[in-house]
């Protein structure tokens, strides 16, 4: 009897033969006890009754998949006697159950360097009912076509894996709905809620903002060189930087109060004499382990300054003049160097 049929229902049973006649074959029937099925008869055509077993209640297979049950015909003599045959009323499955997930939510944390076919995780869904009825196979629920993009479910398993590379950077999260669908049609749901794990997978990128170049020699202790820009795309400590400069030049590192932002300053005055121009390298560090670093060069000119005065190649000249030179007479012929350059190493004579 299949699990959806309803209420009232008959089913007719075998009738019992008695090989005595008169009221001696005369049969009434009996049924065992049971809450779902109880006894009714109706008369043949030849004046015999055909016992016919009556469903009282609705049957749920998943609760009780079999019923046992005794009948007993007695005849009409006295003392009476008796036969008995066992009925076993199977419960045949009906679709009437849907896939039930283990967890109404899934959850997963998973790195974002994960190569492509990685296992995520494995869900799993029950269905009370048997045979195809009771088969879930899985899919994805009404998701972006982005999603599968980066995830795949294996419609036997229920394993969820990575179907391409993950980027925390570009998503940090993803929630979607997973189907479990019986040969029957029926559908259970979930929800998936994957978290993507940060690696150190970016190196700090050098941005220069600002560049004050030529600086003027004479520049003051102080002043603003270059202004940067130093950002790493990670997160957490992979994604914390310091800053180093390498070179010769007069500058220090400071960091402004946002974090994101470094001067190069002066902390001394320059000497274009000494050197006319600084090639230096700056150098980012995360705080990842291991660390990743990022680069930039930079080159700042010194701009002249008039700050140095004239040299005589000497710091006296004797010269030996006799009384009758002629007027006009180059007598010597003295130098001056000046150090600076441009018009402020231009020498007049007086």
């Amino acid at each position: 009897i299949t699990e959806l049929t309803l209420p009232s229902a008959r089913f007719p049973l075998e009738m019992a033969r008695d090989a005595d006649a008169g009221i001696n074959s005369v049969l009434t029937y009996q049924l065992t006890s049971n809450p779902f099925f109880s006894l009714a008869s109706r008369d043949n055509p030849g004046g015999k009754k055909q016992p016919e077993l009556v469903l009282d209640r609705v049957l749920d297979r998943e609760k009780q998949s079999f019923f046992e049950l005794l009948l007993t015909a007695v005849d009409g003599g006295d003392p009476s006697r008796s036969g008995t045959v066992q009925i076993r009323v199977n419960v045949t499955d009906a679709n009437d159950n849907s896939p039930v997930f283990s967890q109404s939510v899934y959850e997963a944390r998973v790195a974002e360097n994960l190569p492509a076919g990685s296992l995520v995780l494995r869900v799993r869904a029950t269905d009370a009912d048997t045979g195809s009825n009771g088969r879930g196979f899985y899919f994805f629920g009404n998701v972006p076509d982005d999603i599968r993009e980066y995830f795949s479910v294996d419609s036997e398993t229920g394993e969820v894996r990575t179907a391409g590379p993950l980027d925390f950077e570009k998503t940090s999260k993803y929630s979607f709905a997973l189907e479990a669908r019986d040969g029957g049609g029926l559908t259970g749901h979930c929800e998936m809620q994957i978290d993507i794990m940060d690696e150190n997978d970016n190196a700090p990128e050098i941005t220069i903002l600002s560049l004050s170049s030529p600086v003027p020699e004479d520049a003051p202790a102080g002043t603003v060189v270059v202004l940067l820009k130093v950002r790493d795309r990670d997160s957490g400590e992979n994604g914390q930087v310091s800053c180093q400069l390498s070179g010769e030049a007069p500058l220090s590192i400071v960091a402004s109060p946002g974090g994101s932002y470094k001067v190069l300053v002066l902390v001394k005055g320059l000497d274009r004499e000494e050197a006319a121009f600084h090639e230096l390298v700056l150098r980012a560090i995360d705080g990842g382990d291991p660390a990743r670093t990022g680069t930039g060069q930079l080159r700042v000119t010194v701009l002249d300054a008039n700050d140095n005065a004239p040299v005589f190649s000497e710091a006296e000249y004797t010269v030996h003049v006799p009384e009758d030179v002629p007027v006009g007479s180059v007598l010597i012929t003295v130098t001056a160097t000046d150090a600076d350059e441009g018009q402020y190493g231009h020498v007049k004579y007086s």
